[in-house]
């Protein structure tokens, strides 16, 4: 193997062989040419998540500035609006995250906001280590399968597969009894492309521990019974979708692994992928459950639709070729919000599936911690300090939808007069030296001397919330 770069593991040549200009297409190494192709709002010069109209829906300007503004009050004072008004929350997550914000509000419904500060340092110790050479090679091999037409992830060794390998090591460092799982390398690139790695690295460790726990381990047990859970709960979604699948002996594990894995986001467009996650982000497993229902009834829910149909091969065809209009972004969360499929239903099946697991496998050699059913039980779990909560750096926005005090009204009466009283009485001062702050390369600031970027020169730190607003 080449030299590696420190920090980092990657083949110090990647760094070098950027996009060749010769139009889009298979670059060197398998990275993939962008050419003068045109990227969409999302950051996908072409396959199967590319933005369409088609799929989206339209949010005037004004509307998404209001969002913004709730979003960052809410932000501000997050455990209070947990404790005391958790619902409005999940409605606002129903109708999607603004896109400014998105990647700071998974953080915080995560609760990896608070895990990150609580392990100050924890992400640099791992990320400097070389890594078990076991899945550092089999990661390496995976980085440029994981959206290959988004620009982040084009180019053969460029800052966001660096990043994905920063991430993905530093897991199998994290978890070595876990290790490294193939699925979790697109659930990574999700969020590398919302936030920076170490917050990316906190997100992955809350989706794996808390929303999916044994998903990623050794021989899938835990995936294994959410597939019968699906199974079950088809049942009484659709009968007709249940008995099709049952006659043709079509295994749940068969279609459901890479959809409960990844999150969907192998599957669905971008646009409903993105919507799909802020809601599984706020209310846990059960959206992937109803996502996946959906998606059964909406295929194989009726007679008409099984003509086509009619065997075990041709059924897996239908399930691998969803059709456009039952993911249109619209259409499929409106499905999601109203399948009533709740997270005691699930745990119901859950405990009825692991008796039967138990009578025909035995004991799951997995021992998986208990699965949080989103942002609002991990925070009951383990209740946050207001100082976790602070953001880096502080942002308090007096927001324009929120009527002022009588003190603040008052308040700002004072100032007026204040500020008319310093026009009246201003006197001219001499000049002062004024200080360019701007100085040129050649002279640097001596504050900044000292400042050294590991890893990634095109990653930004997790201190540089700033630039995702």
């Amino acid at each position: 193997m080449a030299k590696t770069e420190q920090g980092n593991g990657l083949d110090s040549r990647g760094s070098a062989e950027k996009l060749t200009d010769n139009g889009t297409g298979l670059g060197v190494n398998g990275g993939v040419t962008l050419g003068d192709t045109p990227v969409d709002r999302y950051g996908f010069t072409g396959g199967a998540q590319q933005f369409s109209e088609n799929h989206a829906e339209v949010i005037p300007t004004e509307v998404l500035r209001q969002r913004e503004a709730k979003w960052l009050e809410m932000l501000n004072s997050w455990d209070k609006w947990m404790a005391k008004k958790h619902k409005k929350v999940k409605e606002r997550c129903q109708k999607g995250i603004p896109p400014s914000l998105r990647g700071r509000a998974w953080l915080y419904l995560t609760g990896a906001k608070v895990k990150r500060e609580q392990n100050r340092g924890k992400f640099e110790a791992l990320d400097i280590q070389p890594g078990d050479p076991k899945w550092v090679d089999v990661i390496e091999r995976d980085l440029h399968r994981q959206f290959p037409f988004h620009e982040m992830f084009a180019a053969r060794g460029g800052h966001g597969q660096q990043d994905l390998f920063r991430v993905l090591k530093a897991y199998t460092l994290h978890r070595p009894e876990e290790g490294y799982c193939q699925a979790q390398a697109p659930v990574a690139a999700v969020l590398l492309m919302h936030m920076p790695a170490e917050d990316a690295f906190w997100v992955l460790v809350q989706i794996c521990e808390k929303y999916l726990p044994g998903y990623y381990s050794t021989g899938l047990e835990a995936i294994q019974l959410d597939g019968e859970i699906l199974y079950a709960l088809l049942r009484r979604v659709s009968p007709v979708a249940h008995r099709h699948l049952k006659k043709h002996k079509l295994e749940p594990i068969l279609y459901m692994t890479e959809w409960f894995m990844c999150a969907f986001s192998r599957t669905l467009p971008w646009v409903s992928v993105l919507r799909v996650w802020d809601m599984f982000l706020c209310e846990g497993v059960k959206i992937l459950f109803r996502v996946g229902l959906v998606l059964l009834k909406c295929m194989l829910g009726s007679q008409e639709k099984l003509k086509s149909c009619q065997c075990l091969y041709e059924t897996m065809e239908l399930l691998r070729a969803i059709q456009p209009q039952y993911m249109q972004e619209s259409f499929l969360v409106h499905e999601i919000i109203e399948l009533p499929v709740s997270e005691k239903d699930i745990e119901k099946e859950h405990n009825a599936q692991l008796r039967r697991w138990k009578e025909s496998h035995g004991d799951l050699h997995c021992k998986s911690p208990p699965r949080m059913h989103g942002a609002k039980a991990i925070m009951t779990a383990e209740p946050p300090s207001r100082q976790d909560l602070r953001q880096r750096p502080t942002i308090i926005v007096q927001s324009p939808l929120a009527p002022k005090t009588d003190g603040e009204t008052a308040e700002d009466a004072k100032d007026s007069r204040k500020t008319e009283e310093e026009k009246q009485n201003k006197t001219i001062l001499p000049p002062q030296k004024i200080v360019n702050p701007y100085l040129p390369p050649s002279d640097p600031s001596p504050l900044l001397t000292h400042m050294t970027v590991q890893g990634s020169k095109e990653s930004l730190s997790s201190s540089e919330h700033d630039t995702y607003l």
